[in-house]
């Protein structure tokens, strides 16, 4: 599980960098960022999730 969001949060960053490198696709950085930041969140929350389960 963590592979995938590792690999999905490198192509985020990749994707907000080209965004910012070419002035006309700054809405492709915005995108990248906000998917960074909620795939992050949601690896948070799965992580969470699974010690709770644990600790059960």
């Amino acid at each position: 599980m963590w592979t995938v969001l590792v690999i999905l949060l490198v192509a985020w960053v990749v994707l907000s960098i080209v965004g910012f490198v070419f002035e006309g696709l700054v809405w492709l950085a915005i995108i990248g960022i906000v998917l960074f930041l909620g795939t992050l969140v949601f690896g948070f929350i799965r992580e969470r999730a699974r010690r709770m389960k644990r600790a059960l």
